[in-house]
């Protein structure tokens, strides 16, 4: 199978997070795997061969949204084997994914929020950059391997504007307000204090004077959740999902939120029109129960 070069092409034309390539790779080594036991050419495939790989992957105790994510895989897989002119058509696209139970993302409530972002007295310069990456997260819903991806002059301080490189190489616009103007100026203020040789363009540093790491700063949410005693878990994806939430509920239109958020398909985004529903009908049980 062509899967290394798939994989490259994923990496270097798509620009795939290491992540993302990691979850295909596991799931066409998988199949892989199967084809050669059973003796079948990936090149010559019928939909009972597919089938009866699903109901394989079925009797190994798979769930929906496991055998769904195969499906996904293989269909972008053997579309790229179509343009290369490998195969003629994507078997693939008749096979559709199993229905799967959508899971509502997990949405702060604005005294969480106000917990999570309230730092109270800064201490040190640390703090000042932790307090400019909660809020700029908050305030423009980025993931955060494009906040960790910020460079100084993507950042237009009179315009409120960054600008972001999305999944698949994509740059869009995301505006902030003056909370996270401010916390941006106070950082922007001490960064020369993070470096070690030299100039760095990023914008966020670590203790080493290099870019910030994706996995650094999801340690910062995981150590400032511990902190303010937060009885569940979030993720900084937590406040992306709260952005969109908070923006649907006071008043912005999906489209407009579609695009802040860099979504190519509009009902990703509709997932939070469900969330915004489910949210306030949570806050007024809540709120009759202090009563």
């Amino acid at each position: 199978m062509e899967i290394k070069k798939y994989l490259d092409y994923l990496k270097y034309e798509r620009s795939y997070s290491e992540n993302t390539i990691l979850g295909y790779a596991n799931e066409l080594n998988k199949f892989n795997e199967y084809l050669k036991e059973k003796k079948l050419n990936y090149l010559n495939l019928t939909k009972d061969d597919i089938w009866t790989y699903l109901k394989y992957l079925d009797s190994l105790e798979y769930k929906n949204t496991s055998i769904a994510r195969h499906i996904t895989t293989l269909r972008s897989f053997y579309a790229y084997l179509k343009e290369q002119k490998l195969i003629e058509t994507n078997i693939f696209k008749t096979i559709h994914n199993p229905k799967v139970k959508r899971k509502l993302p997990d949405v702060l409530n604005y005294e969480e929020l106000n917990a999570l972002l309230d730092f109270k007295e800064i201490k040190n310069d640390r703090e000042i950059l932790e307090k400019c990456l909660f809020e700029l997260l908050y305030a423009t819903g980025m993931r955060v391997s494009e906040a960790v991806g910020i460079k100084i002059d993507d950042i237009n301080l009179q315009e409120k504007t960054i600008k972001v490189l999305g999944k698949g190489n994509k740059e869009r616009i995301v505006l902030f307000g003056d909370y996270a103007l401010d916390a941006l100026k106070n950082y922007l203020k001490v960064r020369k204090n993070f470096l070690k040789k030299g100039e760095n363009n990023y914008l966020f540093l670590n203790t080493l004077g290099k870019p910030m790491s994706r996995v650094t700063a999801e340690q910062i949410v995981d150590k400032r959740v511990k902190q303010i005693s937060l009885t569940h878990h979030i993720s900084p994806h937590t406040l992306r999902h709260t952005f969109a939430t908070h923006m649907l509920l006071n008043g912005a239109d999906i489209r407009t939120v579609q695009e802040l958020l860099g979504h190519e398909e509009l009902n990703t985004t509709q997932i939070y029109t469900h969330l915004s529903n489910d949210y306030l009908r949570t806050e007024y049980l809540h709120k009759m129960q202090r009563k």
